[in-house]
């Protein structure tokens, strides 16, 4: 696995973000080495009250941990930058999405335009577990990906620093219920997470080369991101 740089900004919903203002689209950049290709994309965060999604972007985006964070209200949103690799920068927009907002009617208007997610269940609280599915069928019945393709979407069991025992293998349920990859991850421990998010853009990236193999060669993608790197998509078992 490659390592990428990565800087960082933050910013709340409640500053009044547009759906203009998140549009995502393929940008290139001069640079002294030459022509460098920026993706931007749009990651959803989200699972039950309390699973820890706020700990989990606090500790990717800025590497700090706190006990006291206090509940999202609607949703949040953070800036992470990626070195892809020598030739592409990506930002993923991470979208804290509230606990209680599955119950709301504004989720239709959170997902648009997300190309993955991560869902977050708290392995101490079969009840979040339990709760993974609704989500998960929330976002597929409100946002797909060309041709009708559901969004790639990563399982997080969430404090496993928090049980000592070994939880049980969810390859067989990410199979069955349409997740990508599953990874047990601790905000507390730094454990898993940042390789969560590589899994999820890989597959995310591994999209739009799909995408574009479909479209025309001096097409103009203005929905989504295109991409010139060939990398494999490969995620470790979890």
């Amino acid at each position: 696995m490659a390592a990428g740089h990565s800087t960082t900004t933050s910013s709340n919903s409640s500053s009044g973000i547009t759906h203009e203002h998140l549009f995502l689209a393929l940008i290139s950049t001069n640079t002294p080495e030459g022509m460098q290709q920026e993706h931007i994309f749009k990651v959803l965060v989200f699972g039950d009250l309390g699973v820890g999604k706020t700990s989990i972007i606090k500790r990717y985006v800025h590497q700090i941990f706190s006990q006291h964070y206090r509940a999202t209200i609607g949703v949040d949103f953070a800036l992470k930058v990626l070195q892809w690799d020598n030739d592409t920068v990506i930002r993923l927009q991470l979208w804290d999405i509230a606990g209680q907002e599955r119950y709301g009617n504004m989720t239709r208007v959170y997902y648009r335009e997300a190309v993955g997610a991560l869902v977050v269940f708290d392995v101490a609280r079969a009840s979040t577990f339990e709760a993974v599915l609704k989500w998960k069928d929330d976002l597929d019945s409100k946002v797909t990906l060309n041709h009708a393709r559901p969004v790639p979407a990563v399982l997080l069991a969430n404090k496993s620093d928090q049980i000592a025992c070994q939880l049980p293998k969810l390859d067989s349920f990410c199979r069955e219920n349409g997740f990508v990859d599953s990874f047990e991850t601790s905000a507390k421990e730094n454990t898993d997470i940042k390789e969560a998010a590589w899994c999820l853009v890989e597959h995310i990236l591994n999209n739009e080369e799909s995408l574009m193999t479909e479209r025309e060669p001096n097409s103009i993608l203005l929905s989504g991101c295109t991409s010139t790197t060939s990398r494999a998509v490969y995620c470790d078992a979890r």
